[in-house]
């Protein structure tokens, strides 16, 4: 991204501001900040669902504007919403899971094959005539990770992946996330959290990138510290 900013029609106030950010191959990246503070338009943004007021973004090194441009990205990139049932809508689990495979052009076979191995990584296996919307939050919180791993993404977003889940759910998208050799970037109100899954971690507010720094080092810090629970800088000296 190069001086991207974005705004919602008729609406003065920008959600993002001259932001520029990169993301490399495998790197893992989190992002922190408050509500309003753009982390989620930042993702919607890279997956053409908003689209930007000015500025230019290249993924993959090609420049993208329009659909067209996003239909290729949606293919190598995959998007975990903060909300599962805004990403759940089939019968059951294993037709969530395949919807993706299959609008692919995938066979029924293919398709299947595909969502039965990748719930069973997820320690989903059993869960294939699971009624979609009977699932606890966690449970449909993996399933939607599920729909989006199976896609096989180049790059995965989430956004807020933890949100509401027990202790065990959570361990166990760590563990999840740890395992995958893909680059990532990771919202998060959960500092900790971040410092586990990603190795490098910007804050955000009032539509800018404030702050990076390697994750390991700023977990030891936040953890000795009671400036708070956002990243922050200090004065030489």
């Amino acid at each position: 991204m190069e001086d991207v900013c974005f705004s919602y029609p008729g609406s003065p106030r920008k959600v993002l501001d001259h932001i520029r950010f990169e993301l490399k191959k495998g790197e893992k990246t989190g992002l922190i900040g408050h509500n309003g503070s753009g982390k989620t338009s930042l993702l919607h943004l890279i997956m053409g669902l908003l689209p930007m007021s000015s500025g230019r973004m290249r993924i993959f090194g090609e420049p993208v504007k329009n659909e067209k441009d996003f239909y290729t990205v949606r293919q190598k990139i995959g998007l975990l919403f903060q909300n599962a049932d805004d990403q759940l809508f089939s019968p059951t689990v294993l037709e969530d899971v395949a919807f993706g495979p299959l609008n692919l052009g995938k066979s029924p076979q293919e398709a299947r094959e595909m969502s039965e191995k990748t719930l069973a990584e997820l320690n989903l296996k059993g869960f294939e005539n699971r009624v979609t919307h009977k699932l606890s939050g966690g449970e449909k919180k993996l399933v939607s990770l599920a729909a989006v791993l199976v896609m096989q993404p180049e790059v995965l977003l989430l956004d807020e992946p933890t949100t509401g889940l027990d202790e065990s759910t959570r361990e166990r998208i760590i563990a999840v996330l740890n395992g995958l050799d893909i680059s990532c970037i990771i919202v998060s109100h959960e500092y900790d959290f971040l410092a586990q899954t990603t190795r490098v971690i910007y804050s955000m507010k009032e539509g800018r990138i404030e702050y990076n720094g390697d994750a390991a080092a700023l977990h030891t810090h936040y953890h000795s510290h009671t400036a708070g629970k956002y990243p922050h800088a200090h004065e030489p000296g």
